[in-house]
């Protein structure tokens, strides 16, 4: 069942993070302003759920013969002990579903690039992100099928569509979604994102899913670059227009949450930049933000 069939509704609360162990983050649930009040570009930015800390993974995956890259490496391989390899880059415990908390624009497509309403491109240097999504359970990994991933971000400029306040009501650029196939994968075309001010490069992906229990379960987190990579693109055209970002991944409040564990590591392809992410889902833990 892919997520768009679950049929399901959803309360409206807000997820919120509080910081638990190193590189952990615990959800506290707290009353959502009216839509009409909600301030678009900070709910974007809260994540839901929590990537979980190495030793936290480990456990997870079995400490027998498990071996784990450091945080913020290209991957993490884990061999269980079964003669199966779970090649991850994080691993996460999603959170019960009561969102969303972004604009949900339901737009099934892997390239994001063009403005729906006229085709253009936006402007920017392409990036194709390859995503595999994995649960992980009983020590060993499984494909995710059904899963739905939306991505989105800003363009080259720090301009999100449809968010009013920045004059782009009613556009969409640089939003899509698509559900995972038989194999957990889904392939994504957009462009190296621009910056704005306090924010470290990033961009946003949202898994929505069902747990274990039959309930609809969400992971709502960012993806990051290295500070080399980005600070070298940013010299690009047409991103020196802007100039350097004013916030590094060090000085990130929301990046110091795990973002070290959600790097991407593009290569050149190309015109071009293309980066493989592997995502393992703990589904079972039915206890929103409990930790481990």
């Amino acid at each position: 069942m892919n997520f768009l069939d679950s049929g399901r509704a959803f309360t409206d609360n807000r997820i919120r993070a509080a910081p638990c162990e190193q590189g952990l983050s615990v959800a506290l649930s707290s009353p959502l302003p009216s839509l009409a009040k909600r301030n678009l570009m900070h709910d974007d930015d809260e994540p839901v759920g929590r990537v979980l800390g190495r030793r936290q993974a480990l456990i997870l995956l079995g400490a027998a013969g498990a071996t784990l890259a450091a945080a913020g490496s290209a991957t993490a391989s884990t061999t269980t002990s079964t003669p199966e390899v779970c090649t991850l880059d994080c691993v996460v415990k999603p959170e019960q579903m009561e969102g969303p908390y972004f604009v949900d624009e339901r737009l099934n497509r892997s390239d994001i690039r063009s403005e729906p309403s006229t085709g253009q491109l936006v402007p920017g240097t392409p990036l194709v992100i390859n995503f595999t999504i994995q649960q992980v359970r009983q020590q060993q990994c499984t494909a995710l099928s059904g899963a739905m991933i939306d991505l989105w971000q800003c363009d080259a400029f720090g301009l999100y569509s449809d968010i009013p306040s920045q004059g782009s009501r009613g556009r969409r650029f640089l939003r899509g979604y698509q559900n995972t196939d038989q194999a957990g994968t889904a392939r994504f075309t957009t462009i190296l994102p621009g910056w704005y001010t306090g924010r470290t490069l990033h961009i946003h992906v949202k898994i929505r899913t069902i747990g274990t229990n039959g309930r609809p379960y969400e992971f709502t987190s960012q993806l990051y670059f290295t500070p080399e990579f980005g600070a070298a693109y940013l010299r690009t055209d047409p991103y020196r227009r802007k100039g350097p970002a004013d916030t590094t991944n060090s000085r990130d409040s929301i990046y110091r949450n795990g973002g070290s564990q959600m790097l991407l590591r593009p290569q050149q392809s190309g015109t071009g930049y293309t980066a493989d992410f592997a995502i393992g889902l703990d589904l079972s833990n039915t206890q929103v933000g409990r930790p481990d």
